[in-house]
């Protein structure tokens, strides 16, 4: 259920307006770093790497912060930490 949510939520994120289905590769490395970061900060580092590494395209660090912040709020739900 949380990768579900987790891809749901990327999926409909389209930070250089390039259509749902440009991010596909991206998508499956943010959630492994999902899997692997706890901190909203570090993951929104690896998001901003990920997809300017992709798309050649520069991403500002406040949007891969609030996106972060969305993903770690659903692992933890899913975790029932919150």
């Amino acid at each position: 259920m949380e990768i579900k949510k987790a891809i749901a939520l990327l999926e409909d994120w389209d930070p250089f307006q390039a259509g749902k289905k440009a991010y596909e590769h991206e998508i499956t490395d943010v959630i492994a770093e999902l899997h692997r970061l706890d901190h909203p900060t570090d993951l929104a580092k690896r998001i901003r790497e990920i997809y300017e590494q992709s798309h050649q395209l520069w991403i500002p660090i406040e949007q891969c912060v609030q996106i972060s912040y969305k993903l770690i709020a659903i692992k933890y739900e899913a975790k029932s930490i919150v």
